[in-house]
């Protein structure tokens, strides 16, 4: 066929070759904001040699690669024998071997320590997302074992390493490990008291042998796993390690891999309890008391991970319209296409604020840092997952028909957007743990308010906003059935609240007139026209170099 006929044209580069940390504003001067002089250095350098990688185009061969060619389960040997693992691309190991050697999974013992995981964290899953899950419940395994110093002195080094080392040994001989976690069951998740999965003491101290099933189990190839089960003092936490102190093979009887909408790249799994041996974390009867804080912790994972591909969709948008030209100009400089790219870039950067504010609760540890934590995790929950999905879908759009073709990597993201809702705890469950902290914890509500009023008198319409909740909150009348509405205008708050006191003002007003002045339509690219539109989507913009 002749060439002619082939010529390429107004097709745009692929947005590789950058620093994914430092093309992001709203994340550095997060970072920034966050980090005391005396870590920031490292801290920046560390996020920045992260970004390389996550913007390099081995990075984003190594995410496609593991999506394309999904884990597959292995039952039995060769032999008949049961082994029950799973096999990944080398590319799931090349993702996570980087991420653990990067800190990621290293947040509760280094100065900002959560701060700069949080960061890396939005930063790396941006090359890919479905290795985040393994990354995230080994970080937050960590509070729930600290219940027990024995156990926390055993493992934790091992779930705070640097070094990745894949394939079930004995933990003792390896040089770091991951956990992932067990609490859903058939009958349902939410309810986990319901859980049918029994636990019985055996001679030695601690250690119970367990019966039963898990619907959900992320990461089966993972080490250890936290899981919940009925002991005769009622619903405890255990620790189950896939291998034993004597190097055999733990009860852990893999049944099927769940074939899911996305997240292909991670093996999420049914398993089988039959005498599993495990040791017990806290107390009998107070399982979902010592697993709370882990839950606490992935929650503020879904949050970064959200914020995350809300950012990946945005850069991609605003890359694609830099450079895509139809009409006799660049799509960028049209008015239409601002104003939705501004819209977008609005929500992402309210995301990424937000997260990184609760980061840094964690970093300050104070009482009443815990405080707003216990109202805010929820509600960022609950508003940010639920914004990821058409923030993405909106970004794809942004690349017309090449936004849905694979090879733009977009469908992936969209297909991994609902997740985060889901994972930990729907949006329900989100909006009536906050309900619970307001009718349970004035403090918490008290730290909240504290928190969003530092912004009043700034901004008109946030004034109006804040007065508005406050009347919201005086009424408890079908405050169950409301309890959404209530909880996305305490997000929305606390995020414009952010970023007037942090953002620049085009960011803030915008934002301001849209969320929470009410100028605004139902979908994005309905902000007004009389807004700063062209220096938030500037800002938006990563620069590849």
């Amino acid at each position: 066929m002749a060439a002619t006929t082939h010529t390429v044209t107004n097709q745009v580069p692929p947005l590789v070759g950058y620093d994914v940390f430092a093309a992001d504003r709203a994340l550095s001067e997060a970072v920034e904001r966050h980090i005391e002089p005396g870590v920031l250095p490292v801290a920046r350098e560390e996020l920045s040699t992260l970004g390389q990688s996550a913007g390099s185009v081995q990075a984003q061969a190594w995410g496609a690669q593991a999506n394309e060619q999904p884990p597959v389960l292995r039952t039995h040997d060769r032999y008949g024998n049961r082994i029950d693992e799973v096999e990944f691309h080398p590319s799931w190991h090349r993702l996570l071997g980087h991420a653990v050697s990067a800190g990621l999974t290293d947040a509760w013992g280094r100065p900002a320590g959560h701060v700069r995981r949080a960061a890396g964290f939005l930063v790396w899953t941006q090359a890919e997302a479905g290795h985040g899950c393994p990354l995230s419940m080994t970080h937050a395994a960590v509070p729930a074992l600290r219940t027990d110093p024995l156990l926390a002195a055993e493992w934790e080094p091992l779930l705070t390493s640097y070094v990745y080392e894949e394939g079930l040994r004995t933990p003792t001989r390896k040089a770091g490990v991951l956990f992932g976690m067990g609490m859903t069951e058939k009958q349902g998740g939410t309810d986990v008291r319901s859980n049918t999965t029994r636990a019985e003491p055996v001679s030695g101290e601690g250690e119970y042998l367990l019966t039963g099933h898990k619907w959900f189990c992320s990461a089966p190839m993972s080490d250890g796993f936290l899981v919940l089960a009925q002991a005769p003092g009622g619903l405890t936490c255990f620790l189950v390690p896939r291998v034993l102190p004597d190097g055999s093979r733990n009860v852990f009887a893999i049944q099927r891999l769940k074939d899911k909408l996305g997240n292909k790249s991670n093996a999420s799994s049914e398993v089988e309890f039959d005498g599993t041996w495990a040791r017990r974390v806290g107390e009998e009867g107070r399982g979902v008391r010592t697993i709370i804080e882990m839950v606490a912790a992935t929650r503020l994972d879904c949050v970064v991970g959200s914020a995350a591909l809300m950012r990946q969709a945005v850069a991609q948008a605003t890359h694609h319209s830099t450079h895509r030209s139809a009409f006799g100009g660049l799509l960028i400089d049209k008015p239409l296409m601002r104003n939705v790219l501004a819209d977008l870039a609005l929500e992402s950067e309210a995301a990424t604020v937000l997260a990184m504010r609760l980061a840094s609760a964690y970093d300050t540890d104070t009482e009443e840092e815990r405080a707003f934590l216990r109202i805010a995790v929820p509600a960022a929950k609950y508003w940010v997952t639920k914004r990821c999905t058409p923030v993405v879908g909106e970004a794809l759009e942004c690349l017309g028909g090449n936004g849905y073709v694979e090879e733009s990597g977009m469908p992936r993201l969209l297909r991994e957007a609902p997740l985060n809702s889901i994972w930990e705890g729907s949006g329900n469950v989100q909006a009536l743990d906050v309900l619970r902290a307001l009718q349970r914890e004035p403090q918490a509500l008290d730290a909240f308010l504290r928190e969003v009023g530092k912004a009043r008198g700034a901004d008109h319409r946030l004034d109006a906003a804040i007065k508005d909740l406050l009347t919201e909150l005086a009424d408890l009348e079908g405050i169950e059935a409301r309890a959404r509405r209530l909880v996305e205008r305490m997000a929305l708050v606390l995020q414009g609240s952010l970023l007037v006191r942090w953002a620049p003002p085009e960011v803030s007003d915008a934002f301001c007139a849209s969320r929470l002045g009410g100028d605004w339509g139902t979908a994005f690219g309905t902000l007004p026209h009389s807004l700063d539109l062209a220096s938030v989507v500037a800002r938006a913009r990563p620069v590849a170099e």
